[in-house]
């Protein structure tokens, strides 16, 4: 299905499978950025988690780390997804369900070269059209607190995440934010 001839997003399956390719017309010669469902267990995947979870663990105390590990990521509640530009790995973002009306942001990471070039804002964007398919209320995420995460809690505002209470398993630290946002 084409959205405003920029986007085409298709279902492979019911619930389960999506791969949205963004047209890049507009940005010269800059090819499409695919997104899609994808395994984390892929070498260039584990790298660049690697990366977010050094990035994580440096920037808050191991009591605050709330980042999924490769097991994490791969349990069935939760759908894992890549961005990829001409088959180089540029970010990673994940979608866990909490409960059948809200869902939770996990493991959002651009790699380094990719940053400030819209790819972790496709991604959000990506997840919560998934969040919408499946019929959720709302998407929360926790993200730490530190100047390392000041991109990211950025992007999180501009895209209508507002501060909120600790959910689920997460409790106040001066090292953890947490936010949600109602779709609609």
């Amino acid at each position: 299905m084409e959205v405003s001839g920029q986007r085409s997003y298709s279902q492979r399956s019911p619930g389960a499978s999506w791969a949205v390719v963004l047209d890049a017309a507009n940005l010269q010669d800059v090819p499409a950025l695919v997104l899609e469902v994808d395994d984390p267990r892929r070498d260039d995947i584990s790298g660049l988690l690697q990366a977010h979870l050094d990035l994580v663990r440096g920037e808050s105390p191991p009591e605050d780390v709330h980042a999924l590990d490769l097991t994490g990521l791969l349990h069935p509640g939760i759908t894992f997804v890549s961005a990829r530009r001409s088959g180089a790995l540029l970010g990673v973002g994940a979608l866990r369900e909490l409960d059948p009306a809200h869902g939770e942001l996990k493991s959002m990471h651009t790699a380094r070269e990719a940053r400030g070039q819209g790819v972790g804002r496709a991604v959000l964007n990506h997840l919560l059209g998934v969040a919408q398919s499946r019929g959720y209320d709302r998407v929360s995420l926790e993200t730490g607190t530190t100047a390392g995460f000041a991109a990211a809690r950025a992007m999180y505002a501009r895209a209508g995440f507002e501060p909120c209470v600790p959910f689920g398993k997460y409790g106040v630290s001066p090292y953890s934010l947490c936010m949600t946002t109602a779709l609609g």
